[in-house]
């Protein structure tokens, strides 16, 4: 029978500071490890025999730490070590049984997570993915609209496809572009929760065989952008050009280049070769995810060359803080012309088939009606200046160009197209 040992004081204890495993007594198995700086209780106690290839008996022991010392005195340690002897005594592995435990906090955890814990997760992911803050914002205030005030607090283990539908159904005929746009963003949150094994079974907002027999499809025809006719172009560029300041110039440079706002506001000048006349959208901030070429007219050079710079700013069109301009900047500019000539006696700028004031969006459709009506340059053309992709999938396989030469060719007869104004009797 193996020899007791000697029970240490705690003065005793506090002296042990030389590297080693020291037997503290009191309690069978209880040592204090010393190594370097730190001292840890550490129990070896007996859990259980086996049966050796040879035939002998061998007992499994394990090593339990207890905690470091001084922070776990010795009297403590000593009634730690005293407890999980008798569960030892009673059957019970104390590490398996802490492994079990430990387990099973997990798995309530992954029980009580809610939908709105999951969204917070799902949306602060989806800040490093979209490409401006803007649709940040947009993706957490969809969100936050119709989700969070139905379900937020709801364990998201327990919402049913028939909570989602709930959620859908009062703008699924009104609002239908908003109800898709819901239904896919609480989709991807649904599927973060799978993932995470916070719930089980189907995604409840999964459409195909889940939300489609319970909503329906409906017929949908999307709206497009007020446009201004092509032939009014000239005389909205001259009202314009007349304006001083960052955003007309960045309105202007959207036009001549026919991209979107987006891509134009978050324009830098590393981007730009005014030498080439050449400015390259990195694919990142592209709709489409593919690097972009557009080819810079003679003004929209002259318009680069004729901003200020703000060396505490990247951006080829920064606002006054040296940010870029926010969106709502440019509406406001195309509302204040439309008013000016209303107050001179004009119509305004009205897109004539929806009775709406143009959009920054809508300049682009006036750029493809001007040239698929007005000139004889290829639809593929066209489209690449648009950075559309190519409907025929097979055609655009083979294309590996971007046409830039003819792209160049009707950028600058767009360009000189805006800087003249219609006569009377064509508008």
């Amino acid at each position: 029978m193996p020899q007791k040992a000697k029970e240490l004081s705690a003065i005793a204890v506090s002296k042990l500071k030389t590297k080693g495993r020291y037997a503290v007594g009191g309690i069978d198995g209880l040592h204090l490890f010393v190594i370097g700086n730190s001292r840890a209780w550490i129990l070896r106690v007996a859990v259980g025999t086996r049966t050796n290839t040879q035939g002998k008996t061998v007992v499994h022991r394990r090593d339990i730490g207890l905690g470091s010392y001084p922070e776990v005195s010795l009297t403590e340690a000593r009634d730690k070590a005293r407890e999980l002897r008798r569960q030892v005594k009673s059957g019970i592995d104390p590490l398996e049984q802490k492994k079990r435990n430990r387990e099973a906090l997990c798995v309530q955890q992954r029980n009580t997570k809610t939908f709105r814990e999951c969204a917070e997760v799902v949306i602060e992911n989806k800040a490093h993915e979209l490409k401006n803050t803007r649709n940040h914002a947009e993706w957490r205030k969809t969100i936050e609209t119709y989700a969070i005030p139905a379900f937020g607090n709801r364990i998201v283990g327990t919402i049913t496809s028939a909570d989602v539908a709930a959620v859908l159904k009062p703008i699924w005929q009104t609002k239908y572009k908003t109800a898709i746009t819901l239904r896919g963003r609480m989709e991807a949150i649904f599927d973060y929760a799978k993932a995470m094994k916070y719930r089980n079974g189907e995604n409840p907002a999964t459409w195909k065989g889940v939300l489609k027999p319970i909503l329906g499809k409906i017929k949908y025809k999307a709206n497009s952008y007020p446009a201004l006719p092509y032939v009014e172009i000239g005389a909205f560029v001259a009202e314009l050009r007349k304006r001083e300041g960052m955003t007309p110039r960045a309105l202007e440079f959207v036009i001549l280049t026919a991209t979107r706002e987006g891509e134009t506001l978050g324009a830098v000048w590393e981007e730009l070769d005014l030498h080439t006349k050449i400015w390259t959208i990195p694919a990142e901030r592209m709709k489409a995810g593919k690097e972009h070429r557009v080819p810079l007219s003679d003004r929209a050079v002259k318009l680069l060359k004729s901003l200020p710079r703000m060396p505490e700013s990247k951006y080829v069109f920064p606002g006054a803080t040296g940010s870029r301009i926010d969106n709502s900047t440019i509406r406001r500019l195309i509302r204040s012309i439309h008013e000016t000539a209303i107050s001179a006696g004009g119509k305004g700028y009205i897109d004539p088939k929806q009775n709406k004031v143009v959009t920054v969006h809508g300049f682009r459709s006036t750029f493809r009606d001007w040239a698929g009506e007005t000139t004889a340059y290829p639809n593929e053309v066209c489209e690449h200046a648009l950075a559309h992709k190519l409907v025929d999938r097979v055609e655009a396989a083979y294309r590996r160009g971007d046409m830039l030469l003819k792209r160049a060719s009707l950028m600058a007869d767009w360009s000189q197209y805006c800087g003249m104004i219609q006569p009377a009797d064509t508008v």
